[in-house]
């Protein structure tokens, strides 16, 4: 089965050896992404909500650059270096996807890159 590499400019370039997302078939692999300013490559200022909305933006440039939007999204995973913080994010989420809503597994995480407090990773299913 053949792949086929997806990048944007609309969302931070890979800040290591992997892709910004892979699609096989009518999946769409998305990499995690963490609150990166795409035109500075900055994490963003204004606390851990920022962060969260700029990381749920980037994962949305990601799908459109895949033809696909955050609604063809089937399963998210979110890191979160502090869970106290969880109410916030389902928060956020009831404004980013609409019901139903994706499968979802969040996990607590010691640190992630660039003191990023949060990150996301999708898979979607283009729709047909």
């Amino acid at each position: 089965m053949s792949r086929t590499i997806i990048a944007t400019a609309d969302a931070p370039a890979a800040i290591g050896p992997y892709s910004q997302a892979v699609r096989v078939g009518a999946c769409v692999y998305l990499s995690g992404q963490i609150a990166l300013d795409p035109a500075t490559g900055q994490l963003v200022e204004g606390g851990f909500e920022a962060q969260v909305r700029q990381a749920f933006a980037n994962l949305a440039a990601v799908a459109r650059a895949s033809g696909a939007s955050l609604a063809d999204c089937v399963k998210l995973t979110l890191f979160l270096t502090d869970l106290g913080h969880f109410p916030k994010v389902n928060e956020i989420m009831q404004e980013v996807f609409a019901q139903p809503y994706p499968a979802r597994s969040t996990v607590g995480v010691a640190s992630l890159p660039r003191g990023a407090q949060f990150e996301v990773e999708a898979v979607l299913v283009l729709p047909d």
